[in-house]
């Protein structure tokens, strides 16, 4: 059975993050949306035109096993300041269904919104003040349950290898480093 992963995006969104993530797990044969709380067609951190699969309001009603945030400034912004998005993520912790984030995400949008309570993280290194939990925040990935957290840019593809080892398990994720020359 396919699983189901929503990837929120926005004006400012870190494509290379966004991207690895998508790529990974299309390549597991996940079914990924692409979800923009603004408009169809974004503007990266980079410049990059991205066009979303659809807006995140018309997927607030449906589950995902994942809920994977791509960083970026001002894209975390925009998402930390998407009522539907943060409601979503409350209602996926709370299921203890899989949430992620990497880069500035896990302190601007998950931190901001209470959704690291009792968790260990990473973020982007500069950021790392604003983490309640330093504990784990010199790592490059965390998984803490539920709740995935990675550093940035550098870190992509360990993070979405990460997702789909959360998703798949560790043998189809070894198997997808092998094939894209990671490991």
């Amino acid at each position: 059975m396919s699983k189901k992963v929503l990837v929120p995006v926005a004006d400012g969104t870190e494509e290379l993050e966004a991207i690895a993530i998508i790529d990974c797990l299309r390549r597991m044969g996940a079914d990924v949306t692409i979800a923009s709380v603004q408009k169809l067609q974004i503007i990266t951190s980079r410049k990059v035109k991205i066009t979303a699969d659809c807006l995140l309001s018309d997927c607030k009603a449906d589950t995902y096993d994942l809920i994977a945030l791509p960083g970026g400034m001002p894209g975390a912004e925009h998402l930390r300041d998407c009522a539907d998005l943060v409601e979503m993520l409350k209602k996926q912790k709370e299921a203890g269904r899989f949430y992620a984030a990497i880069c500035a995400s896990p302190a601007v949008v998950l931190e901001h919104h209470g959704l690291l309570a009792g968790k260990k993280a990473t973020c982007y290194p500069a950021m790392s003040d604003k983490l309640k939990n330093k504990e784990a925040a010199g790592q490059r990935v965390v998984v803490d349950g539920n709740c995935i957290t990675s550093q940035g840019a550098g870190t992509a593809m360990e993070f979405s290898l990460k997702l789909v080892e959360v998703l798949y398990g560790v043998e189809k994720s070894k198997e997808l480093a092998k094939t894209m020359v990671v490991d």
